[in-house]
């Protein structure tokens, strides 16, 4: 039976990644298994629009949204005598960064810490 009865939860998946990515019971990950689970878990974020901002085999700085580009929206508003400027305010009001680093432990645990925008 399929587990789609309520509702779905916000943000990526936080199942484990497949069972070959673990080492046996009691023994520290190597370096590579490590990077593996970071990958899987770098790669649901993606998928849900996050982009990768710096990268080490243990750790990931990821990043959603962006900058306004101002001077495209300035040229706009004077080539529409001042219309666009109401996206412009829109858009400036309205953007965010968010940002999110993740750290894989010896154990094969992802931590995740939120930063700022």
């Amino acid at each position: 039976m399929p587990k789609s009865d309520g509702p779905q939860p916000w943000g990526p998946s936080m199942e484990p990644p497949p069972d070959l990515l673990y080492a046996p019971a009691g023994e520290p990950l190597d370096g590579a298994r490590r990077t593996a689970i970071l990958d899987w878990t770098v790669n649901r974020y993606i998928s849900l629009g996050w982009r990768v901002e710096s990268r080490s085999p243990t750790q990931a700085v990821l990043v959603r949204g962006g900058d306004v580009n101002h001077v495209l929206h300035a040229i706009l508003t004077i080539f529409t005598c001042l219309l666009w400027g109401v996206v412009w305010i829109v858009l400036a009001l309205g953007n965010k960064k968010e940002r999110v680093a993740l750290t894989v432990d010896p154990n094969g645990s992802v931590q995740t810490v939120h930063g700022p925008g």
